[in-house]
């Protein structure tokens, strides 16, 4: 289906704030994921709508008895309630644009709060993941991730072959603090920003939702897909009213027709 005229003529004002900029990154949300047919965790259809909110207090219980934690994870039923739609999902046309554009040289990095590896997927390379990698396991003590296939968990709780401090799933849980070095990254390529897209995220969930305000405050610009208006919408210089997958193709066609 063609795109509205209102759609389009935001998509060339976007198209002219990222050719004067010299330092565009990217901010993603579960928007994106949807649109590969992962269920969001808030709002209509979302699991945690379904199921519950895990415990707020749950990176503590996970420090208290990491063995019960691990036993819980590996439980089949728990797996397959929450796990099935990520195993599935493929990368959309938004992830595969998000990755042209870093390909065409436009986009210098991309910060995601999707846990699904899609942008990996579809080809991008400079990915922060502020909230952790379903896919991957992180050692709390040094930091290190590995490859959670064929991942050594005969033993719990799986030891880091590092430095032998206990391991836990990459995803960032309630109460647990970011890893500081993707945060760190996260808060210099905010501040090397002079434009930002952000698309198909609510802007609710911090510390992400700030990294748009740090672009913003120092004189840089917001681009924003999504379908619906968000917190971040009041301070957007172009808001592109569309599901990311048919908008950000169209960016990148346009940009490209003026390379």
């Amino acid at each position: 289906m063609p795109l509205d005229k209102n759609i389009l003529s935001a998509i060339s004002e976007a198209t002219t704030l990222i050719k004067k900029s010299k330092y565009v990154t990217a901010l993603t949300g579960a928007g994106v994921s949807v649109e590969s047919g992962i269920r969001p965790f808030r709002g209509p259809g979302g699991l945690w709508t379904e199921f519950g909110e895990p415990p707020m207090d749950g990176y503590r219980r996970f420090e208290e008895d990491p063995e019960k934690y691990w036993e819980e994870m590996l439980d089949s039923a728990r797996v397959s309630r929450f796990g099935s739609g990520f195993q599935e999902a493929r990368p959309n046309p938004s992830h595969y644009a998000f990755a042209k554009l870093e390909a065409m040289g436009v986009l210098r990095s991309l910060i995601t709060q999707n846990i699904d590896n899609l942008h990996f997927e579809a080809g991008s390379v400079k990915v922060l993941e502020i909230h952790g990698n379903l896919h991957k396991l992180r050692c709390v003590v040094c930091g290190a991730r590995f490859p959670r296939q064929n991942f050594d968990l005969s033993i719990l709780p799986p030891k880091c072959p590092s430095c032998g401090g206990v391991v836990k799933d990459d995803v960032v849980m309630f109460g647990e603090p970011i890893p500081k070095e993707v945060l760190r990254a996260c808060l210099e390529e905010a501040n090397r920003s002079d434009c930002m897209i952000v698309a198909g995220t609510s802007a609710i969930v911090y510390p992400a939702a700030g990294l748009p305000v740090t672009v913003k405050e120092m004189g840089g610009t917001i681009i924003e897909i999504n379908p619906l208006k968000s917190e971040l919408t009041e301070i957007c210089d172009v808001s592109i009213r569309a599901p990311s997958g048919e908008a950000m193709p169209a960016l990148v066609e346009k940009l490209k027709n003026l390379c």
